[in-house]
């Protein structure tokens, strides 16, 4: 072996072990290996940065700008609500959530996805009783599993389909991954269901520690047409929220309180309810239920968007004056969604509570209110807090419809996958979902950089010949297993280092061995691309592997052994299944 060839091993030892360790950003990791390589002659410039001219990086990022559209206008909060629907059965529930992932983890990349799905998962299991530990993890199992059916499924496929164009040979199509992704997905629920959620164990999560708070604030709900309309109390599930009381109901110019659970709700019944502040938020959440101050709401300029708690100061020209005696909208540009006194329970609409020094408001303003208010006289504090700013409902359909435009103008070959993901995130900005300046933060730009790097690593592999000597040595190896052998070799070694670095640095250092293994053992390069793809797309076995799995860590309350023994099964399943479907079509 050459000196490139030895280089290129030690500069991905060192990117290895940096990323195991996980002491830096994965992206500057990649990228500074991308760099040392350029600088030690084994890449030519073309070489080193041709991902940053490749459409993947640049459809991911595009992606990321349709699922912020999608997450700002509470399209899946809705979707997430009517699929859960009531607290029945956790096998019923379950399958209400995570089949539909799967489906819609397919069109939307299953990173954004996941990240907008868990707070509406979380309200969801508050407000019902349920240990939210019980369908993170499977939600995430679930996107990932999803991701195998359409190349615009994950990023790791989008990087694959890349690398082959590349190498000269025809981009992915949108389904071509399905002819593996679909048995996959199949023999991955099943495992997924029957194996996998059974062994979770109930963890204690931060709803939980909830139900020992104490302020409790005053909120106003206005019943929508919708799945609520033509129900009792009841049945809609309004008497058994956690943390959140239903107080009262106004319908025209009269009162009912309190409310009895045989009551029917109407289009248009204000309902007050009081709770804590993550419990009230989670309301806007609901299905068939809009906070009263909607039109306030969505006023509100977009651009840094968030919730805070203010606190009234004696001075403040809002003492002793009604919202709509002080105009708190016109004054502040921020919209009132509850009031809380201490010691005091507020009767009344909020717009006519006459509020009084160190009454504490929840309101929605942009990050401008904060720094023109918060050494003000008109408040004691301004805090923001860590909860979901309400959503801008009125543009949701106009998101759903971007969204089916798009799967379908790629699908039928209209566009290409980059030109279609880049017109539905232009179209999130032309049509006012969302400002340039938050189109451009919902790129998560690491995520980027380190696709576009990775290529370069890649490359290194390739052009050092490092590829082609491990190859070598794979085939002569596994040869006596046949095809099979040599498939499951490429998907085990795919998948180990997946869930020791992440599934985009996997795939750059496979896909050149794989390729060449392919080459020498005479199987369609095509095929071995959508084996590498999603080997390392399908990571169940570590928080750190996949990002969908890194994301439910924290809200799940889980342990690093809880990804292993739910994960292992379902592991084992899915690359066995890639390894026989694969050499089936080989």
């Amino acid at each position: 072996m050459g000196i490139d060839v030895w280089l290129t091993v030690a500069v991905l030892l060192v990117m290895l072990v940096v990323l195991v360790v996980d002491r830096f950003p994965p992206a500057g990791v990649v990228l500074g290996a991308n760099v040392a390589l350029l600088i030690g002659g084994v890449t030519d410039t073309d070489a080193a940065f041709s991902g940053f001219s490749n459409p993947a990086p640049i459809t991911v990022a595009a992606l990321f700008v349709l699922a912020a559209g999608a997450q700002r206008t509470g399209l899946l909060s809705v979707l997430v609500d009517r699929l859960l629907g009531r607290a029945g059965r956790p096998g019923v529930a379950h399958a209400r959530l995570l089949l539909p992932s799967v489906g819609a983890s397919a069109f939307l990349n299953n990173t954004p996805l996941v990240a907008m799905t868990i707070p509406d998962v979380v309200a969801w299991c508050r407000r019902n009783q349920r240990n939210a530990s019980r369908y993170l993890l499977p939600l995430s199992y679930a996107a990932i599993l999803g991701g195998t059916l359409t190349v615009i499924g994950t990023s790791t496929n989008l990087i694959v389909s890349g690398l082959l164009e590349d190498s000269g040979e025809a981009p992915l199509g949108l389904f071509e991954v399905a002819i593996i992704g679909g048995p996959v997905v199949i023999v991955g629920l099943v495992v997924l269901f029957g194996v996998s959620i059974p062994l979770l164990p109930m963890r204690a999560t931060g709803p939980d520690d909830l139900l020992t708070a104490t302020r409790n604030f005053r909120i106003e709900m206005r019943v929508t047409e919708g799945p609520l309309s033509g129900r009792s109390v009841e049945t809609a599930g309004l008497r058994q929220l956690t943390g959140v009381f239903l107080v009262q109901l106004e319908r025209g110019d009269g009162i009912v309180a309190p409310v009895g659970p045989d009551q029917l709700l109407v289009p248009g019944d204000v309902l007050t309810f009081v709770g804590e502040v993550d419990n009230v938020l989670d309301l806007d959440r609901m299905a068939g239920l809009e906070p009263v101050a909607r039109r306030e709401l969505d006023d509100v300029p977009a651009v840094g968007r968030g919730v805070y708690e203010v606190v009234i100061g004696r001075t403040s020209p809002v003492s002793g004056r009604t919202l709509k005696e002080a105009d708190f909208r016109a004054r502040y540009g921020a919209a009132v969604l509850a009031i809380h006194r201490a010691g005091h329970v507020l009767d009344g609409k909020l717009g006519d509570i006459r509020l009084r020094n160190g009454d504490t408001l929840l309101v929605v303003a942009n990050d401008a209110f904060r720094r023109r208010y918060a050494k003000s006289q008109d408040f004691l504090v301004v805090a923001e807090i860590e909860a979901p700013a309400p959503t801008v409902s009125r543009h949701a359909p106009f998101v759903g419809i971007v969204t089916l435009g798009f799967v379908a103008v790629v699908a039928t070959g209209v566009l290409s996958t980059v030109e279609g993901a880049l017109v539905a995130a232009a179209l999130m900005v032309a049509g006012r979902v969302m400002t340039f300046s938050e189109a451009k933060n919902a790129i998560d730009l690491d995520v980027v950089v380190l696709i576009a790097a990775a290529f370069g690593v890649g490359e290194a592999v390739r052009m050092s010949g490092l590829a082609s000597d491990i190859a070598g040595g794979f085939v002569t190896g596994l040869e006596p297993f046949g095809t099979f052998g040599l498939i499951l070799g490429i998907v085990v070694a795919t998948s180990v280092l997946t869930e020791l670095v992440t599934n985009n640095a996997a795939v750059v250092v496979v896909f050149p061995i794989a390729l060449a293994v392919a080459t020498d053992a005479g199987i369609d390069l095509t095929l071995i691309a959508i084996v590498v793809g999603l080997a390392a797309s399908t990571s169940f076995l570590s928080p750190i592997g996949y990002q969908t799995n890194t994301m439910v860590y924290g809200p799940g309350g889980y342990q690093f052994v809880d990804y292993l023994r739910s994960g292992l099964p379902l592991s084992i399943a899915v690359q066995l299944t890639i390894a026989t479907t694969a050499t089936l079509l080989a």
